[in-house]
């Protein structure tokens, strides 16, 4: 079976190339991507090269597939795996493996440290520890994007569960966001603060009664607004408020003045900047817990933060780096019952536009960039479908059925393109 796909051979240098793969052994599984979502986590492997910690030392002559938000469907199931799993099944991937005999030890990942597994491909040979540990998950929702975007949305999902508080005199850790909580998400609008705002928003079991997401420009902050509604928010029990912090003359305390003084229990950031830490830090409350969510480039990030309040405030900090499989579950469930991850999208391209896409993915703005592998297309704003429309069909139907969809992404929109991609012209 030929393949074509996006490998990295060293820092900054992804090629688009076909080659074989090998035949697939009794405990692996052939499968066909048809989506995956480009992440930063792709944009920092790629240019860092063999200095990041999932990516092995050998690549410069045995290349890695890049990408780790794919979905797709089964094409060819190992005899081993055939009473779990059949042809046709569409499919999601956790990639963080935890798998200790991987190409890097325990952090090899699909999209980071395998020769022939990884998003931006045509076809992927999934080999025998991805079943073993239980990574390969069955999507039986519509369309595939949901599926790709399960990945972002249990790194969320996994932050939110990974909070936790104090109980006086106990050294036991209560695990999670405060029930009925105060709860802040710093530079929230972008692609993951919005999977966060949207999971807050549908999850049955643990709610905050104050959500305040926060961010410096406008127009995202609208957008998101548009597409989580603090009406929907009050019907949930959510008192949600977009707040623009550039405009404030001082952040901190009219947040503060908004959690009424006391200050917020669980605050995330979503940008390694560190303002935005110091500013989560002085927003905490008793027993506060500030989330770290984003992930910097720079091994040396430093902010500042209050350790009087450490010592007698019982402020805290946690991190996480991506879901387990779990959160995974929990997502594809979640997704099944209502919600729809299309906010996070707002670009939408085929293989060919990945370079380009991955090397420069902090200075492309919106959101989620979409790749659909079977397709030969420039990465396109979803925006920018009813200009483009002028001079092609395909685009024209795309515009209409997004403008039907509020503007968003969507299974129709997906089915469509796949079923008119041969007659993109660019």
């Amino acid at each position: 079976m030929k393949t074509k796909a996006v490998r990295l051979y060293g820092k900054a240098d992804l090629r688009l190339e076909e080659f074989d793969l090998p035949e697939i052994k009794d405990d692996e599984i052939l499968a066909k991507v048809v989506c995956d979502s480009l992440c930063m986590s792709s944009y920092k492997a790629s240019n860092q090269g063999t200095d990041h910690k999932r990516v092995p030392n050998d690549v410069a002559d045995n290349p890695v597939i890049i990408g780790h938000e794919f979905a797709g469907e089964l094409v060819q199931v190992g005899s081993k795996w055939s009473s779990q799993f059949k042809e046709g099944d569409k499919f999601s991937i956790q990639p963080a493996l935890n798998y200790k005999e991987g190409p890097v030890g325990v952090l090899s990942a699909p999209g980071y440290s395998y020769h022939h597994i990884g998003g931006d491909s045509t076809y992927v040979v999934i080999p025998n520890e991805v079943m073993e540990l239980g990574c390969l998950l069955p999507y039986k929702g519509d369309g595939f994007y949901p599926a790709s975007l399960s990945e972002p949305l249990s790194c969320v999902i996994g932050a939110i569960h990974a909070n936790y508080h104090t109980t006086p005199g106990s050294y036991i850790h209560n695990m999670e966001i405060v029930e009925d909580g105060k709860m802040a998400l710093l530079a929230g609008v972008g692609p993951m603060g919005l999977a966060a705002i949207n999971y807050v928003l549908h999850r049955e079991d643990r709610k905050p009664s104050l959500l305040v997401v926060t961010d410096i420009d406008q127009t995202r902050l609208d957008r998101a607004a548009l597409l989580y509604t603090v009406d929907f928010a009050a019907s949930r029990g959510i008192d949600l408020r977009y707040i623009n912090t550039g405009e404030m003359a001082d952040p901190i305390a009219g947040l503060k003045a908004i959690s009424g003084e006391d200050g917020f229990n669980d605050v995330f950031v979503f940008a390694p900047v560190a303002p935005v830490v110091e500013q989560a830090d002085a927003i905490l409350g008793f027993d506060g817990c500030l989330n770290f969510f984003a992930g910097p480039s720079k091994q040396d990030f430093k902010a500042q933060m209050n350790f009087y309040n450490v010592h007698y405030a019982y402020t805290h900090v946690v991190g996480t780096s991506g879901g387990n499989t779990d959160d995974m579950k929990e997502a594809l469930d979640i997704m099944s019952k209502g919600l729809d991850p299309a906010g996070l999208v707002t670009h939408v391209g085929g293989l060919n536009a990945v370079i380009d896409a991955t090397l420069d993915l902090p200075n492309i703005p919106g959101g989620k960039k979409l790749i659909y592998n079977h397709v030969e297309m420039p990465l396109t704003a979803i925006a920018d479908f009813k200009e483009l429309g002028k001079n092609n069909a395909v685009y024209c139907m795309l515009a209409d059925v997004c403008a039907k969809n509020n503007g968003l992404w969507s299974v129709e929109a997906e089915e469509l393109l796949l079923a008119n991609a041969g007659a993109l012209q660019y």
